[in-house]
């Protein structure tokens, strides 16, 4: 997890992402570049009535949107100059950056294939930011994992790892992208809901194939109970005093989600800890 991309945008857990990002980069000595992502022109109609939008109109809007900017800058630096971090350094340290401007959420999925780890904010429910095309952005353009900040900064990330291990591929494939995390853990455990399981190894494979590799890890095999699965992922992450989540994202495709609800949707409108995510 040497470098970390913060795609930012303006919204009331700001200060969650960024303390995220700076626990993470302060574990691992990390290169951190902060980006504006530059809201779209909006697309609304003129004072004359015929839905054209005129050059004052654009003027006024990229005024607007400049000051935005230097706002978002001075926010960002500082953040992390009062954690000791803004600007390149050569001791080693974590350190960073300001890149300024990405101007659509695909630039944080083009951007994003540069960086370890993209870390963002949990949608919130009634807020239009942070927004979820930027989130779906990183996961699905960028190839990278994505650290997906509660709306309380934490204090801790990393000490205490629930893996959501439901036999998928995804899940597989983020377990293996957040090495980083589960080797430095204090304790990892291996969360199963059996009505969540897809064909595939167990919990206890999982913990077998970890210890293989240093990491030891137990296993706790619960019910949802009538409970959705990623309610009970993270009910039963945060009984055992998780202040980190690894989860495969979409093992069902987001249709389905959308319309039948699941367990990455829950999370990513729910969970009150840091989850690591990839799909």
């Amino acid at each position: 997890m040497k470098s970390i991309l913060i795609p930012f945008e303006e919204s009331k857990i700001v200060e969650s992402v960024f303390a995220s990002a700076v626990l993470t980069a302060q574990r691992f000595a990390s290169y951190i570049e902060g980006v504006y992502v530059q809201p779209a022109l909006p697309a609304i109609a003129s004072a004359d009535g015929f839905g054209v939008v005129t050059p004052a109109f654009v003027e006024k809007y990229e005024r607007e949107d400049n000051a935005r900017i230097r706002q978002a800058q001075e926010y960002f630096e500082t953040f992390m100059q009062k954690h000791n971090i803004y600007g390149t350094r050569t001791d080693g340290k974590a350190y960073a950056v300001w890149q300024n401007v990405g101007p659509t959420d695909d630039y944080v999925g083009h951007r994003g294939r540069l960086f370890d780890l993209i870390v963002l904010g949990r949608p919130i429910h009634g807020a239009t930011t942070p927004t979820m095309h930027t989130l779906e952005a990183a996961l699905f353009e960028s190839g990278r994992p994505i650290l997906i900040a509660p709306p309380e900064a934490p204090t801790t990330i990393g000490e205490t790892i629930s893996i959501a291990w439901n036999g998928s591929t995804e899940t597989a494939r983020t377990i293996a992208f957040s090495k980083p995390f589960l080797a430095q853990a204090k304790k990892v455990v291996v969360v199963s809901i059996s009505e969540a399981m897809v064909p595939g190894p167990s919990g206890a494979d999982i913990a077998r194939y970890l210890s293989h590799r240093g990491i030891d890890a137990t296993v706790v095999d619960a019910a949802a109970n009538g409970r959705n699965p990623g309610q009970a992922m993270l009910e039963e992450s945060m009984a055992q005093g998780a202040d980190l989540m690894v989860k495969g994202a979409y093992t069902n495709s987001r249709l389905r989600q959308m319309i039948f609800g699941g367990a990455t949707n829950y999370i990513l409108s729910n969970t009150e800890i840091p989850v690591f995510m990839s799909h």
